[in-house]
């Protein structure tokens, strides 16, 4: 929850919104997965009982987003989520390799870099095709739900591809 906090507050929230808060419904209660979920937690949150009720009361029902808002929504956050860890996983693999940058840079150049010093995955050619999308849902542009799914898909492709070579580079320095 606080990653997708986090995400929304940097990426879509705009100057004039308050920061977002997350509510999380479960049919149940265990506390002591609430205790460990919220632990390390850095977004203010409280844990509480609540009932259902069979109606929702109409100010809540204009102030909620409605199903096609959330679906307009989802394909943009299911590629930004996917362009942070792509650029995770290439930081760590850019440090593996001892080469990490020292300060935030584009997924660009991390993949130029990558393809300079012949440690670049097959897909990254795809990736760099996709990153115009990644970087307009990150920017709240409008991104089609089929466009913002073939990024999805590029990018999942590019980060097993990238876990490999890392599984296959540890293997390695063990053998050697």
């Amino acid at each position: 929850m606080n990653f997708y906090l986090s995400a929304v507050d940097d990426q879509l929230r705009h100057q004039v919104d308050q920061p977002m808060i997350g509510i999380i419904l479960c049919k149940g209660r265990n506390e002591v997965i609430v205790e460990y979920a919220l632990r390390d937690a850095s977004k203010p949150m409280g844990v509480a009982q609540y009932q259902l009720s069979p109606a929702l009361p109409l100010q809540l029902q204009q102030d909620l987003p409605t199903v096609e808002e959330f679906a307009h929504e989802f394909p943009l956050m299911s590629v930004v989520k996917m362009r942070v860890e792509i650029e995770r996983a290439l930081r760590d693999f850019m440090g593996d390799h001892g080469f990490a940058p020292t300060r935030p840079t584009g997924l660009g150049s991390m993949l130029r870099e990558l393809h300079r010093r012949s440690l670049a995955p097959a897909s990254t050619a795809q990736l760099l095709d996709s990153l115009r999308v990644m970087n307009e849902a990150a920017h709240a542009m409008d991104v089609d739900p089929a466009t913002a799914q073939r990024a999805v898909d590029v990018g999942t492709v590019f980060l097993a591809e990238l876990r490999n070579m890392r599984g296959n580079d540890s293997i390695d320095g063990e053998t050697s």
